[in-house]
């Protein structure tokens, strides 16, 4: 697997609203593979196998979840808005980096609590109102460098291997794995029956915008999402879901179920791989699912994800083999034709 481009994938900027930076990276290593690819009026990125139908949609968000700049206070603080759902317990002492329109300005989340000897209290639960980022500099410098309301503030992290080559740690795993995998998806499908359609989608984290928008215009005959999923193997005395015991299909989230058929598909597929398959209720959170099957009269859409630990965090953690599996399983599905 050719993990140094995941890695790449990961340490690419792309925040909901901003994802030209991580567009431009996807769009560079799938061209080859596929007879066109283009950006829509939306910003989604959008890959094409050509071959009869049935047209199928294949889609992974390639936006992260991140920061905008909220207001910045007369000494130079720079307060927050989140974009998407970051856990703020996971902010303090964060180095980030504020996209000025003149320039990039580091600085590191903090909050004036500890700076008063603060000490944690459950009564008194950390939230973006308590949260600025320092840079060291004043307002009026903050303003020449093109800092200012709305302006992207970016997490910045390292990415590499935790203990072994097999478990990879980092920022924006939820969704460049599933970027990773459709890009590698592209590259191993030479011959298709039917049509393909990679979608790298924009804005998921705020509202499955551009699964929206793409879906009503592809008008797709089926379609497979591909996400992450909350790992409950360090929190758990019967763990469903854990790193590097194969994908984790959604039957269900709190907004939708997954469809029947393909969901049969892919088990029937992973069972003649011998793929191990985690299936998957959630009670919380959906994904571009959800919006791609209620498209127009209705898109038969099934949701399959990698387990990560740390969701929405600013450090996730991933196993290799999940997401070999993965791509496996869904070379082994996508080379046949199947008709709903």
């Amino acid at each position: 697997m050719n993990t140094n481009l995941l890695l790449k994938l990961m340490g690419t900027d792309g925040v909901s609203g901003s994802e030209e930076p991580i567009a431009k990276l996807i769009q560079k290593e799938i061209k080859p593979f596929v007879d066109k690819v283009y950006k829509d009026k939306m910003g989604n990125l959008i890959a094409v196998k050509n071959g009869p139908r049935p047209r199928v949609m294949l889609a992974a968000h390639m936006d992260e979840v991140g920061l905008m700049v909220k207001r910045i206070g007369p000494g130079g603080l720079v307060f927050l808005a989140e974009i998407g759902g970051l856990e703020p317990t996971s902010l303090v002492g964060q180095r980030v980096e504020i996209a000025g329109s003149k320039q990039i300005v580091a600085g590191i989340i903090t909050t004036k609590e500890i700076s008063n000897d603060w000490i944690p209290d459950d009564d008194k639960a950390l939230s973006f109102r308590n949260l600025f980022v320092d840079t060291g500099l004043g307002k009026k410098e903050l303003l020449q460098k093109g800092v200012s309301i709305g302006s992207s503030i970016v997490l910045e992290q390292v990415n590499d291997f935790l203990g072994s080559k097999k478990i990879v740690y980092g920022k924006a795993l939820d969704d460049r794995i599933g970027c990773f995998i459709l890009i590698e998806l592209a590259k191993c499908l030479k011959k298709v029956s039917h049509e393909i359609v990679f979608v790298f989608t924009v804005q998921e984290e705020i509202g499955l915008y551009g699964s929206k928008t793409s879906t009503y215009a592809l008008d797709p005959d089926w379609s497979i999402v591909l996400d992450v999923v909350n790992a409950n193997d360090r929190s758990n005395d019967n763990p469903t879901k854990c790193l590097g015991k194969g994908p984790a299909l959604t039957v269900m989230d709190i907004e939708m179920i997954g469809n029947k058929t393909i969901n049969g598909w892919l088990k029937k597929a992973a069972k003649q791989q011998k793929i191990p398959l985690q299936p998957e209720v959630s009670s919380g959170g959906t994904t571009d699912a959800l919006s791609i099957a209620f498209s127009k009269s209705g898109v038969p859409t099934s949701m399959l994800g990698v387990v990560i630990r740390n969701m929405h965090t600013t450090v996730g953690i991933c196993h290799v083999d999940d997401i070999e599996n993965t791509i496996k399983l869904l070379h082994a599905l996508l080379k046949e034709k199947h008709t709903l």
